[in-house]
C-alpha cells in the first residue's frame, strides 16, 4: 500500500488545464512521435502483439487530440479514444472524424469487463497521485480481456519514490521503474518488457514504457 496523503479536486484541476491548451498542445504532439523512434516502436509493437490476441479493439485512454489513436486505427486496431478533457475530445472528432471519441475519467471507464484486447496509455496516468493509482491500474485490468496488454508510458525517475513536478500543463508524477512495475504485478498483470531511455528532456527525467499482459 502507498503511503500519500489523498489528493482532492486533481481530475477537475486537470481537465480544466487541458481544456485551456488544446489548440496548442495538438500542434506540439500531433506529429511527435517522428522524432521518438523508441516511443513510436513501443506502441507498434503493442498494436502487433494486440492484434495476436485475435480481439482488436483497443483504448486510447487520455487520449488528447487523437493522434495516438489514430496510428492505432493505422495499425490494424479497433481503436478508440477517451480523455477526461471534454475540448480535447472535441478536437479529436474534428481532426479524426472517422474514429470514436468519448470524454470519461481513466478510474470509471465506460467498457464493459473484459471487453477490450488492448489498453493504452500515453503519459495520461502521469497526473494521478501516488495513492490513487493502484486503484486507476485495477479499472484498466478490468476492461481487458484475459491475453489483452497494456502499454503505459511516463516519466520515470532515479529515486526510491514517486516525485510530484510542475508540468507544464498540470501537476505531475515520475516513478521509479520498478516501482511501477510492481503495481503493475500487483493489479494481477505480467510484465512483457520494459524499456527506458533518455529523451534529452530539460526536466531529467527518464522516458520509461511498461507492456504488460493480463494472464
Amino acid at each position: 500500500m502507498l503511503a500519500f496523503p489523498p489528493v482532492t479536486g486533481h481530475q477537475d484541476e486537470t481537465r480544466a488545464a487541458y481544456d485551456g491548451v488544446v489548440e496548442l498542445y495538438a500542434s506540439m504532439f500531433a506529429n511527435r512521435l517522428e522524432t521518438q523512434p523508441f516511443a513510436r516502436n513501443m506502441i507498434g509493437t503493442f498494436a502487433e502483439l494486440v492484434r495476436g490476441t485475435g480481439n482488436p479493439r483497443a483504448a486510447d485512454v487520455g487520449c488528447g487530440p487523437g493522434h495516438l489513436t489514430a496510428m492505432l486505427h493505422d495499425l490494424g486496431l479497433d481503436a478508440f479514444g477517451l480523455d477526461l478533457s471534454s475540448a480535447m475530445v472535441d478536437h479529436a472528432r474534428r481532426a479524426h472524424p472517422a474514429l470514436r471519441f468519448d470524454e470519461a475519467r481513466m478510474e470509471a471507464l465506460p467498457i464493459e469487463d473484459g471487453a477490450l484486447g488492448g489498453v493504452l496509455a500515453h503519459y495520461s496516468m502521469i497526473h494521478t497521485p501516488p495513492g490513487e493509482l493502484p486503484a486507476l491500474l485495477a479499472e484498466q485490468v478490468r476492461v481487458l480481456a484475459p491475453g489483452g496488454l497494456l502499454l503505459v508510458s511516463f516519466f520515470g525517475t532515479d529515486g526510491p519514490e514517486p516525485v510530484r513536478f510542475d508540468h507544464k500543463v498540470a501537476p505531475a508524477y515520475s516513478w521509479p521503474v520498478d516501482r511501477f512495475a510492481q503495481l503493475l504485478a500487483g493489479s494481477g498483470l505480467d510484465i512483457v518488457a520494459r524499456l527506458l531511455h533518455d529523451p534529452l528532456s530539460e526536466r531529467g527525467f527518464l522516458d520509461a514504457h511498461l507492456l504488460a499482459r493480463l494472464p
